[in-house]
């Protein structure tokens, strides 16, 4: 339902989680498939890769896009993503005017809103009735989403306190599927320890530069140069800068994180942590 490729700065400064769109037209390598034989290699929809082959697919399709190596990954049932927003007793979110979406099973109000489990869930998922409809929008709400879990977390010193941090990793662990180094309550608490101390404003969420596939408005492409040069500065651990739709940005820094930089960071389209849904 959905992607996102994760790089974790080598210096444990920064944090940047890029949006893969399912409707993006991409190169999928031949797969083992779950019950055995392989597919064959095609050219077709980013989410296909997922369906042919599962996770080991999706990776190896990211790699091939990116030339970027994945370490690890972790796929999020339903049910495992509402139990982890129950642990940290809701997400709030802040709605310009009221939800009413039957399908998804929403009826919010305007304003600042704290969103259970359940209701988290429709929000992530909802499509027909928010926004313009269109899955870029609905990849952006996620995001934004999960900027408020992360300030959730950071503020309330989840990741400082064991005994608040282990009710979040018990639920996730009872409801990934992981590689093996992350499939104990231990690999996650240690992954957690390593991102506590990374300020908000430098935990970054944007989309792969993406625009209309030109030959059906209904699938993506990539958007280049603008992609290659964002798989790029991840590939060689170099920072990134987001800036919102009205293009505000964030303040520039330097290669460790700290000060100017001679050469600034290139800007994508996204959100931080640090920010909030309310003006």
């Amino acid at each position: 339902d959905t992607t996102i490729l994760l790089h974790l700065s080598a210096d444990h400064r920064s944090a940047t989680a890029v949006s893969i769109p399912r409707d993006l037209m991409v190169d999928v390598p031949g797969c083992r498939r779950p019950g055995g034989g392989r597919s064959r290699p095609m050219f077709a929809m980013f989410n296909h890769a997922f369906q042919v082959g599962g996770s080991a697919c999706t990776i190896r399709t990211v790699e091939r896009m990116t030339d970027i190596r994945v370490d690890h990954h972790m796929v999020v049932d339903f049910h495992g993503f509402k139990e982890m927003v129950d642990a940290v007793d809701g997400v709030e979110i802040c709605l310009t005017k009221p939800i009413r979406d039957k399908a998804a099973k929403l009826r919010l109000p305007a304003g600042k809103v704290t969103l259970d489990g359940e209701q988290a869930l429709g929000y992530v998922r909802a499509r027909k009735s928010l926004g313009n409809g269109s899955d870029t929008d609905r990849m952006e709400r996620q995001q934004r989403f999960l900027a408020a879990l992360v300030h959730k977390v950071q503020s309330n010193d989840v990741l400082l306190n064991p005994v608040r941090l282990y009710p979040v990793l018990d639920a996730a662990t009872s409801s990934l599927t992981t590689d093996p180094a992350l499939a104990s309550l231990r690999g996650l608490y240690d992954l957690v320890r390593g991102m506590r101390d990374i300020p908000t404003e430098r935990v970054q969420f944007l989309t792969v530069p993406r625009e209309s596939y030109v030959y059906n408005a209904n699938r993506d492409q990539l958007v280049e140069p603008e992609a290659q040069r964002l798989f790029e500065r991840l590939r060689l651990d170099r920072p990134v800068a987001v800036a919102d739709s009205r293009g505000k940005s964030p303040r520039s820094r330097g290669e460790s994180g700290q000060g100017s930089s001679a050469s600034p960071a290139p800007t994508f389209r996204g959100n931080t942590a640090a920010e909030s849904g309310c003006e």
